[in-house]
């Protein structure tokens, strides 16, 4: 039997900080936590990832759905009685509208995730509670890609009237309603009394702040000022707050979605051969450095493409096999010695690194393989750039070697391997190289709904991409600390800062 404390309790506002302020309030074109975290409690999904088995599904707006058995036709049925904010009716014409938006935005509207859903030939609402998504061909990834915590269901009238209302407005059918947005200060929410689950939400509101500064987001937090900072902090702030709070602090932590890689790149000499590329990623010790950049940054797990622990990861006795992820770090750095000489690069042989000014964790990243290539007889010069000019450099290939990273927001390998296909067809590969086989793995493991095939295909995708070729270096998957206030209930840490922030289930114990 529960006690009266672990009962969910009314009332309450809660308080949070942001480090970030959105860029637009449009989710459809955003792809940060900045907009996700002041603007999800305002919006509904039509299914989201169920928060106890991320790599599941479950229905937000939809009550049940269907799957044709040629995978070719997904039919959903809405929940009856669902309202938008302003008292109206939400229906399917709505939902409708909302993913013909995502699929095919008008012009000079952006659409960040529109490519993901070319498999999608028509959306239909045949009846007010039922929407019809039509298939080109079959699809492993369509729930993941009708789950993603962008996909907020707009109004169709307020579209109909205007494609980018959305982007500086707020209006949807969430479990709190919108208040008020003080830019550069704060977000504001309060409880919606005519919320579509009974009974949610336990909280009376909430104030989402904006602290960019790292330290007044710490000071905050210790200071009893907010109650939490949902994306997360580095390892020494965890430890400092649990030292200066005690039992007053709740420490939530999680493997992270997001993971930093190497680009090396494939049109400049000598890293067009693969021998050099196998080279520099035998030479980088993965274990070791999981157990030393664990201590200081938000790294930690060691993997392959597919994130760590989710159902299609690649096991570690098989990653142990593949190049870069061997126990034994001396025969590794011998094997990359005789590589380099049989690639004729000298000893001594020196090139740029390009880096992301973020301590977190880029820079202690960058400090960590330029000392593991020394250790193969690399000259390794360090250049550590400002955001923009990072970016501009990557995208137009004006790098030898480089840092690289990807973040997702659902455990779906689609989205976690279109980085590696041919540059051709992935504008974020940024290594610059071209694998027709690449893409055939990848289009076979995307259209296949034979669990075991698939992951033997991803299996077959990753040692191409990491062994065979070493077209890109992994280095750490990240690691998720969310220290927040033991006040908070309710809230559950997921490996993606992007997702269970609409605050439905949270409550607070004071």
């Amino acid at each position: 039997m529960s006690s009266a404390q672990d009962r969910p309790r009314a009332g309450g506002t809660l308080l949070y900080s942001i480090g970030a302020e959105p860029a637009s309030l449009d989710a459809h074109r955003e792809d940060s936590f900045a907009t996700i975290h002041p603007m999800a409690p305002f919006y509904s999904l039509l299914i989201k990832v169920n928060q106890e088995r991320p790599s599941e599904f479950e229905g937000d707006l939809a009550e049940r759905w269907t799957i044709s058995r040629d995978g070719l036709t997904y039919t959903f049925k809405l929940r009856d009685g669902v309202k938008f904010h302003d008292g109206s009716p939400l229906t399917s014409r709505d939902v409708k509208a909302t993913y013909d938006r995502i699929i095919a935005p008008p012009a000079g509207v952006v659409s960040l995730r529109q490519a993901q859903y070319a498999v999608v030939e028509r959306v239909e609402a045949p009846d007010p509670r039922t929407i019809v998504f039509k298939l080109k061909w079959p699809s492993a990834a369509m729930l993941a890609n009708l789950a993603s915590p962008f996909n907020f269901v707009y109004k169709a009238d307020v579209l109909a009237r205007d494609q980018r209302w959305y982007e500086h407005n707020v209006l949807g059918s969430g479990p709190f309603k919108f208040v008020e947005y003080a830019r550069g200060s704060h977000v504001i929410g309060k409880r919606n009394d005519d919320y579509f689950i009974k009974g949610r939400p336990y909280l009376d509101g909430f104030r989402a702040l904006f602290i960019k500064d790292t330290a007044a987001r710490v000071a905050a937090l210790r200071g009893g000022r907010t109650h939490a900072e949902f994306r997360g902090f580095p390892p020494s702030t965890r430890d400092e707050l649990v030292r200066a709070l005690g039992d007053k602090i709740v420490v939530q932590e999680s493997n992270w979605l997001c993971t930093q890689y190497v680009a090396l790149n494939h049109e400049r000499k000598p890293f067009d051969d693969p021998r050099v590329r196998r080279a520099l990623t035998l030479a980088v010790d993965r274990w070791e450095g999981s157990r030393a950049l664990s201590r200081i940054a938000v790294v930690k797990t060691v993997g392959a493409l597919v994130m760590p622990g989710s159902p299609f990861a690649m096991p570690e006795a098989e990653l142990v096999t593949v190049a870069g992820f061997g126990r034994d770090i001396d025969a590794a750095r011998r094997e990359a010695r005789r590589l380099l000489r049989e690639a004729g690069v000298p000893d001594g042989f020196a090139f740029t690194y390009k880096n992301r000014n973020l301590p977190m964790p880029f820079e202690a990243i960058g400090i960590f393989l330029v000392d593991q290539w020394r250790k193969i007889g690399l000259n390794v010069q360090q250049v550590v750039q400002e955001t923009g000019p990072y970016f501009a450099d990557l995208r137009a290939g004006n790098y030898e070697v480089s840092i690289d990273f990807q973040c997702g927001s659902i455990e779906e390998p689609d989205f976690e391997l279109a980085k590696f296909v041919s540059t051709t067809k992935s504008p974020i590969n940024y290594a610059r190289y071209k694998d027709p086989v690449l893409d055939e793995l990848y289009e076979a493991q995307s259209r296949t709904t034979d669990r075991d095939e698939r992951r033997k295909l991803i299996a077959q995708f990753e040692r191409r991409v990491l062994d065979e070729q070493a077209h890109y270096l992994p280095t750490l998957w990240w690691y998720r600390i969310v220290p927040h206030s033991a006040a908070v209930k309710g809230w559950k840490v997921l490996p993606s800062h992007f997702l269970n922030q609409d605050l439905r289930d949270v409550w607070l114990a004071e």
